[in-house]
């Protein structure tokens, strides 16, 4: 049996296996929270086991604070120390209801505090331009490769996924005539129905079309030059080099044009709780975020075009 599997003799398997299981948290997130887990423990000096290590039994507030401070000094984050607080949290409050150790030390520690960071969307007619192969008519690369490229940036501004969500499509997902919606497993396994409007359709049947390798229906959709799937570095490089072109910020990313599907829908009067459903946000708060976006627009416009600003 090796180190990690889970055993009654192995509370950190467990508490994976339950991350996995009754959580359904994605892999890199329970990957994340046992490299935080581990990290905590190399600075306790305390062995993963099993058995328990004593010094877990043991935790003091002062250990938590002592372990944040430290990576803080090493320059990670407020966000990253975030996730590594929830992350312990989860583990030491299995631990705690398996009756193994006492987690009351957790009460006595608070988070960094996050800026708040808003989306930052690109312009209606900017994300228009990026999904528009012809904007790299003039590179040397195969039709097949700009079509790839356009397809994907398309599925992330006419639907709104995830960069991860359209490179994990199928080519059984291939949105055609007739077909007008997607089925999307995004975080945490949440399902939902994602429409697909008719420049979605053209753009992946224009990339299907050309593509030089055999789609069969439980093969990745989107391939990379050699075949293989295709990696969600290849798309960030075409975006870099598209805004360059274009003259956009480097905020204009492919996570952007989700985050301008969401804000472009609401500027047209579209229901928040709506969107949240489109997104696959589990929280509405999360999708609120896109009100105060709409209303920073909205400010800078008044700012720019107002006889009186």
């Amino acid at each position: 049996m090796s180190r990690d599997a889970p055993s009654p003799t192995n509370p950190f398997a467990l508490w994976q296996a339950q991350l996995a299981g009754e959580r359904r948290l994605a892999a890199k997130t329970r990957e994340a929270y046992g490299r935080d887990v581990r990290q905590f423990l190399a600075y306790l000096g305390a062995d993963l086991g099993p058995p328990l290590d004593p010094k877990l039994k043991a935790l003091s507030a002062q250990d938590l604070r002592g372990f944040m401070a430290a990576r803080r000094a090493d320059g990670v984050g407020s966000r990253s120390l975030m996730r590594q607080l929830a992350g312990l949290r989860s583990f030491l409050r299995f631990l705690e209801r398996e009756k193994l150790a006492d987690a009351s030390a957790l009460s006595a520690i608070r988070g960094p505090k996050l800026p708040r960071l808003l989306p930052k969307p690109v312009s209606a007619t900017s994300a228009l331009r990026l999904v528009d192969p012809d904007e790299r008519g003039g590179e040397t690369r195969a039709a097949w490769i700009l079509a790839r490229d356009a397809a994907v940036m398309t599925l992330l501004y006419g639907c709104g996924l995830r960069i991860s969500e359209a490179l994990g499509l199928l080519a059984r997902d291939i949105p055609k005539s007739g077909v007008d919606q997607l089925r999307i497993t995004g975080k945490g396994g949440r399902m939902r129905i994602v429409p697909v409007i008719g420049p979605v359709i053209e753009a992946v049947s224009a990339y299907r079309a050309l593509c030089p390798y055999q789609l069969g229906p439980d093969q990745p959709l989107f391939r990379g030059a050699r075949g293989g799937p295709l990696s969600a570095r290849i798309i960030q490089f075409a975006m870099a080099e598209l805004r360059g072109a274009l003259g956009l910020p480097d905020s204009a990313t492919p996570h952007a044009l989700r985050h301008s599907f969401a804000t472009h829908l609401l500027a047209r009067g579209g229901d928040l709780r709506a969107i949240q459903e489109l997104l696959g946000h589990a929280s509405l708060s999360t999708t609120q975020i896109y009100t105060e976006v709409d209303g920073t627009m909205l400010l800078k416009a008044f700012d720019a075009a107002h006889p009186r600003a």
